[in-house]
């Protein structure tokens, strides 16, 4: 049997783990029997996972009284209402209960629509979340964010909903491309300048092998990675403070990823990576952060294969104000201010309430135009 580390998430609204390793997915009747033992599961799973469903519901048969399975399309495009709605009908189809558990088995989208589904299913539904992408395993399965997307922005509506528990195995990463990893892998980076320096240090050595695919640096990686981002959650739960230092590069990535209409050209990875650049170049811009900690960064990007500018899609994105306006409708708006993430220096961020809209079309203009 595989080895299996855990990591303890401590809230008000609820106490849960998660279970991190390789090859955990045949062992889930063992690892979750205490919440799965008799009950009624339904599976909503990403399509593309369909060669590793057999795996899951197997070892599920061996502890569930009943399984149903339903396929998910991955995309940004599936976090949309009327699917939502479409999802909703075909759960309550197979037959649930206030007991029913719902398993979320897919990346970052198919968590956040799932999460969602649980929440609102029966008032309220326990669900457990099998995150199968890299930045679904390091960020966004952690946390207890739901949410689908509206016409005017990303996750507008949504929920806070912890999941009961989360099994992390990384054997489910064999699934994805060298983008996807990239993708995930823009996640971790952020971690690290968010919060630990000697993290960023780590990465930099270590960072081209977890990426090629060193499955004990991944496991590390991921772990660290959950460190911190339940060092924030645990202080923070529902984003009323600190929690929102975990938005770094998301302003900009966010707008990004609308202002292409969620159409598959970039990924959320990817967005996110370009998005803290821009935010350290806005940091640096403003004089909060280093010349020396802002070259160290965009080197360690470049020696990964991170992307680092929008000039890669400058032939969708090409007007500034646009993706302005598109900034306003982000969650993060408070009191008619849109809060910026901003790095002080590598392992420390502040989330900035002051920063003028002439500033950031003064750099998206620089963006556009070099």
């Amino acid at each position: 049997m595989e080895t299996v580390k855990n990591l303890e998430i401590s809230l008000k609204s609820k106490k849960y783990k998660i279970f991190l390793g390789n090859n955990l997915l045949n062992q889930i009747d063992f690892i979750l029997k205490n919440h799965l033992t008799n009950k009624n599961i339904v599976i909503l799973y990403d399509k593309v996972l369909k060669d590793r469903l057999n795996i899951l519901e197997l070892s599920l048969s061996k502890v569930a009284s009943k399984i149903a399975s339903i396929e998910i399309s991955s995309g940004e495009k599936s976090k949309s209402l009327n699917n939502y709605i479409k999802l909703c009908e075909q759960v309550i189809k197979t037959g649930i209960s206030r007991d029913t558990i719902i398993v979320a088995f897919g990346g970052g989208v198919i968590g956040d629509l799932v999460g969602f589904v649980s929440s609102t299913l029966l008032r309220g539904l326990n669900f457990i979340q099998i995150p199968s992408t890299l930045l679904s395993q390091v960020d966004s399965s952690i946390g207890g964010k739901t949410g689908i997307n509206s016409v005017y922005g990303k996750n507008l509506i949504g929920t806070f909903y912890q999941p009961i528990a989360v099994l992390t195995d990384v054997s489910l990463l064999q699934t994805l491309n060298k983008r996807e990893i990239l993708s995930g892998y823009a996640e971790i980076v952020k971690h690290s300048i968010i919060k630990d320096k000697v993290f960023f240090q780590w990465l930099e050595k270590n960072g081209p092998d977890i990426i090629m695919g060193n499955n004990q640096l991944r496991i590390e990686a991921i772990l660290k990675s959950c460190r911190i981002k339940r060092s924030v959650v645990e202080e923070d739960e529902f984003e009323k403070g600190n929690r929102a230092l975990l938005n770094l590069g998301h302003t900009f990535g966010h707008a990004i990823e609308g202002y292409l209409n969620y159409d598959g050209t970039i990924l959320h990875g990817e967005a996110v990576s370009i998005g803290i650049i821009m935010a350290i170049k806005l940091s640096l811009k403003m004089g909060y952060c280093s010349k020396n900690d802002y070259e160290r960064i965009l080197k360690h990007f470049n020696d990964v294969g991170l992307p680092t500018s929008m000039k890669l899609y400058t032939s969708k994105i090409i007007d500034p104000l646009k993706l302005w306006k598109i900034m306003q409708n982000d969650k993060k708006m408070y009191k008619n201010h849109l809060n910026f993430i901003l790095p002080d220096k590598i392992g420390k961020c502040t989330i900035r309430k002051d920063i003028k809209k002439s500033e950031v079309l003064s750099l998206l203009n620089e963006e556009l135009r070099t």
